[in-house]
């Protein structure tokens, strides 16, 4: 059954983050109103392993500039692409950061890759607040509520704040398809379930992407449709199947390498999107597991 048309029209402005081809964010009620911070990107330098805050600064001269107030900062997912910057956000606003209950899974998964000891407690505590399917909220005006899209992650969310959906790495533009679903506790039967979902929004809900890969010649796009993504999205459209699409998915994932940015992500985005604590000599230390990953060379 579709679901009825959403009537409070959602404002967003949308930034990209080039390195990682990722879009956040911001989504109000108002000029001088309510917000949400949704996806933050940290820069991160691999070859240095410089961290910085220029992604986040843009959003605060965007929110500083319209006068809003932010009252949340969302995940969609604990991201394997990039790092969040949801902790330094955190600490500017005083907001609460929030992301899906399946967090727990994933940190005790990756604790456990990494190593990591009792000072990380993989009970979603980093978080201020847990969502499950069908929670709300509010975005000043604005009414939110929250659908589980898992499949790619097990801890996938979208946001449905007003007209506007925010979808996280479920779908990607029409010409690319859709998300990986060979991560731990990912699964593309699920994915396609998720999709499903996505798909059966009202026409009218704007669906906001997390990453746009376009191909030559095409500019990158945050913004797409659920009549477009129907019809014709590469991997989903035209009223794919479910077995012909796990079959599609997993074929396609079988080829793909690990993400660039994968360990040094999910240390930080399990956390809540700060880096580990410092050690003694007041450096902070990422781990890098050896043939954990990926197949052998």
């Amino acid at each position: 059954m579709t679901t009825p048309a959403v009537q409070s029209a959602a404002r967003v402005e949308s930034f990209f983050h080039a390195p990682t081809n990722t879009f956040s964010h911001v989504v109000y009620d108002a000029e001088g109103g309510q917000a949400a911070i949704i996806d933050p990107v940290m820069d991160f330098d691999l070859a240095s392993g410089r961290t910085g805050h220029a992604p986040a600064q843009a959003l605060i001269d965007f929110i500083s500039a319209h006068r809003l107030q932010v009252q949340w900062i969302l995940e969609t997912h604990a991201h394997a692409d990039h790092l969040s910057d949801a902790g330094y956000l955190k600490d500017h606003y005083a907001a609460p950061v929030a992301i899906g209950a399946g967090i727990v899974a994933v940190q005790q998964r990756f604790k456990q890759l990494f190593g990591l000891d009792d000072g990380f407690i993989a009970d979603g505590s980093q978080f201020d607040r847990l969502f499950n399917d069908g929670d709300t909220f509010m975005v000043g005006s604005l009414p939110a509520r929250v659908v589980a899209t898992p499949g790619h992650t097990g801890d996938s969310l979208t946001y449905v704040i007003g007209d506007a959906a925010f979808i996280g790495d479920t779908l990607f533009a029409p010409d690319t398809g859709s998300a990986r679903a060979d991560f731990p506790g990912a699964d593309a039967g699920q994915l396609f379930d998720s999709i499903q979902r996505l798909l059966g929004l009202p026409a009218d809900t704007r669906l906001f992407l997390c990453h746009d890969y376009p191909p030559e010649g095409r500019a990158e796009d945050p913004l797409t449709a659920v009549a477009e993504q129907a019809g014709h999205n590469v991997h989903v459209g035209g009223q794919r199947s479910r077995a012909d699409y796990i079959a599609l998915r997993q074929a396609r994932d079988a080829q793909l390498p690990v993400p660039r940015l994968l360990l040094p992500a999910l240390q930080v985005n399990i956390r809540g999107g700060r880096l580990p604590a410092a050690d003694d000599n007041g450096t902070v230390y990422l781990r890098l597991p050896l043939n954990a990953l990926g197949g052998a060379q």
